[in-house]
């Protein structure tokens, strides 16, 4: 086996790139004033709102981000890049952009398996959650052949 020269990069599945990711994208948060938040490679970036002053500074962060990934050459996913407003406040419905392209506005976003919507209820994670169940319970239901109570186990509650 011959020796390669690498330039950049860390072995994917490697032991030491989570570590050397974490190190990398450390900083990241220097500068920014709203909230920040960092899980493996997903960041997410959040404030409240109550004023024009507010919405200034969130923007201003954005820039900071991706000042920091340009300076990096770190590349965003653009496509995973979302805003979501909460509560009813005309202040709530700002634009934000990165670079020049405006960044989608959404009202329902899964996150780690969750669907998180901008009214804070639940409805559509129920859904979901009911959906995928009545899925398994179907496929159960046409694979077992003998259905008596001998060869089905009675689930708590039922």
């Amino acid at each position: 086996m011959d020796w390669l020269e690498v330039l950049s990069g860390v072995p994917q599945g490697s032991v030491l790139g989570p570590l050397l990711f974490l190190i990398f994208i450390n900083d990241l948060h220097y500068g920014i004033s709203n909230w920040i938040l960092k899980f493996a490679d997903d960041t997410k970036i959040f404030g409240s709102i109550t004023s024009e002053k507010d919405i200034v500074s969130l923007q201003k962060d954005l820039d900071r981000l991706i000042q920091w990934a340009d300076e990096w050459q770190v590349m965003f996913n653009t496509r995973k890049c979302k805003v979501m407003h909460f509560g009813k406040k005309e202040l709530n419905n700002a634009d934000y952009y990165r670079s020049d392209q405006r960044i989608t506005s959404v009202t329902e976003e899964k996150d780690l398996g969750v669907v998180i919507s901008s009214d804070m209820k639940s409805s559509q994670q129920c859904n979901q959650a009911y959906s995928k169940a009545s899925i398994m319970l179907a496929m159960i239901n046409r694979t077992i052949v003998y259905k008596n109570s001998e060869n089905l186990l009675r689930l708590p509650g039922t």
